[in-house]
């Protein structure tokens, strides 16, 4: 090979001489995203981050056919036999292998009791993500086949996420079983033609970052940390993070509802979830202005065939959100939509790039909540049922390098949410809290899209009640007649020897007290202290300081507490 075979790794012959030659097809850089997940990838090697899983019961086929559809469509992406290399490189490069064979296992589970089935795939599928993958070899993807009964599979599709994004994931279904249809019946694979994911890295080398860069530096100025996640607990630098999953889904009414609001005013689902984590987000952080992540999908329109490539497109984008209290709901979202489609014009921009220009200082995330909205039916791809062939419960198992990330998607007439966190930094009921708070929010922009931001809900209605009617029963007798100072002086008549205050060893008897506080008003009311004059009481905690109070209130006078560190001129 000479660098000129691999015009978009820009290669040297130096560089080329050092690469695996062998069966190589193609070569070239990563995307940006690509770019992201090898590094936190490389960061974490146990951490079984952007390691994808894929699994559910199958049913009605043959495990041979279903092989060979698999290794039809491996074959027939590029981007499937591909690998990653970066020691040595001024930048990691991804490897395309002319041929590589796609792992597959097949078990016999038949034998198995099915009471103890669940256990054993459960093993199954954690030692499968314990093996990771080797990222220098290809395919970065593999699958197994468990026969559980008769006609009755578990079928699993493991791969690294530096391979596909979710938008891919039921084009490649779709693909296995057209190839699928054709072995059962004796034909050739009917497949549309499609564009190798290295038209999008070419697209990526044509793009201006000069226009990108004025851009993000205007959207971020000002900001200078990310937004924090008030809800969870400080942890070690050294604590490695340990992730797991919380869900809840929106009731159909409820979602019918958002669905009917956002059709009325041209909206998107996307901007009601985004809104509502905005909501809650500057609620558990005390800040009108917010910062969070959203993952966009990154297909350009103007590459032709785009919604048809396979690959990896997906980009995060830092989303700014103020939320003036007084600002009414409609309009609000309206604008949040606008600047979704402004950003939109700038996705390919590396999120590393969009980090260095922010006021943000380096080494510091921009953000530590994601917003993942999924708008791609993989249930759709497989559930029902072609040439007998159906997968049901299914199950997908991910993890990003967020402390937090909140996904969305529209699963049949419900909003299904799945919350990603770091068990380490957030504790589960902690979670689920969060969850009923974001739906309650929700609830609050169906149930009155007119009223102000700060009228949203937050609170479930028995807890708001507990909180607003329940602890708020304190309603006591008291003496409204009679002064604060008056009201200490008559317990001090009736209980004279009673312990008053105690600070440290020191105690003073209500009898005591009083006296001290009864001889410094004397002297206060001889040094012109009364009705509307001020006594300064610059003093430390201690018993004297109790003694100055009440004395200043037995003078008539009102004190004013001093700061003893303020500054001498204060």
């Amino acid at each position: 090979f000479t660098p000129s075979d691999f015009p978009l790794a820009r290669l040297d012959e130096q560089t080329l001489t050092r690469l695996p030659a062998r069966e190589v097809e193609d070569i070239y850089p990563l995307s940006p995203m690509q770019q992201g997940m090898l590094f936190h990838t490389l960061q974490a090697p146990e951490s079984g981050m952007y390691f994808e899983q894929l699994s559910g019961v199958l049913g009605g086929v043959e495990a041979a056919g279903f092989a060979w559809a698999w290794q039809q469509v491996l074959e027939r992406h590029p981007v499937l036999r591909t690998t990653f290399l970066w020691e040595g490189l001024e930048e990691p490069l991804q490897v395309v292998r002319k041929r590589a064979d796609l792992p597959w296992t097949e078990e016999d589970w038949r034998g198995v009791p099915p009471h103890e089935q669940p256990a054993r795939l459960e093993a199954f599928l954690e030692a499968d993500r314990a093996r990771g993958f080797e990222l220098s070899q290809a395919p970065l993807m593999r699958c197994a086949l468990l026969r559980v009964a008769e006609a009755r599979d578990y079928f699993v599709w493991s791969h690294h996420h530096l391979l596909l994004d979710g938008w891919s994931l039921p084009l490649v279904l779709k693909e296995v079983l057209t190839c699928y249809e054709a072995y059962k019946g004796g034909g050739v694979p009917r497949l549309d033609p499609t564009r190798p994911y290295r038209d999008y890295i070419a697209w990526l080398q044509h793009q201006d970052l000069t226009q990108a860069e004025g851009y993000w530096r205007e959207a971020l100025r000002g900001f200078t940390a990310p937004t924090p996640l008030a809800i969870g607990r400080s942890v070690g630098e050294q604590q490695a993070p340990a992730y797991a999953e919380q869900e809840s889904r929106v009731s159909a009414a409820v979602t019918g509802q958002l669905q009917a609001l956002a059709r009325a005013h041209r909206l998107t689902l996307n901007t009601l979830v985004q809104g509502a984590w905005a909501v809650l987000l500057a609620r558990y952080s005390g800040e009108e202005e917010v910062l969070f992540g959203a993952t966009v999908s990154g297909r350009p329109a103007e590459l032709v065939g785009v919604e048809g490539m396979v690959g990896l497109f997906i980009n995060t984008l830092p989303v700014r959100v103020t939320l003036p209290p007084e600002a009414p709901l409609l309009p609000w979202l309206e604008q949040l939509q606008a600047q979704q489609v402004e950003r939109e014009q700038y996705a390919y921009t590396p999120l590393v790039e969009i980090q260095g220009w922010s006021e943000v200082p380096r080494g510091v995330p921009l953000f530590d909540s994601l917003v993942v909205f999924e708008n791609y039916p993989v249930d759709s791809a497989l559930t029902q049922s072609r040439n007998g062939v159906s997968l049901c419960e299914i199950r997908a198992v991910e993890r990003t390098n967020y402390p937090l990330t909140v996904g969305a998607a529209l699963l049949g007439p419900e909003l299904s949410f799945k919350v990603t966190y770091d068990s380490s930094r957030f504790e589960p009921s902690v979670i689920v809290r969060l969850l009923e708070r974001l739906q309650i929010v929700l609830g609050g922009i169906v149930a009155d899209p007119t009223k102000p931001l700060a009228e949203l809900p937050l609170l479930p209605e028995a807890e708001r009640e507990r909180v607003l009617v329940e602890w708020n029963q304190t309603q006591a007798g008291y003496p409204q007649g009679q002064c604060i100072h008056e009201l200490f002086e008559a317990q001090a008549e009736r209980t004279p020897g009673a312990v008053a205050v105690v600070y440290e060893d020191q105690a003073l008897s209500y009898g005591a007290l009083n006296a001290r506080a009864h001889q410094l008003a004397h002297h206060l009311q001889g040094l012109g202290v009364g009705p509307e004059r001020r006594v300064g009481v610059c003093m430390e905690r201690s018993l004297e300081l109790v003694v100055g109070l009440l004395g200043v209130l037995k003078a008539g006078g009102a004190y004013v507490p001093l700061d003893p560190s303020y500054p001498e001129e204060r």
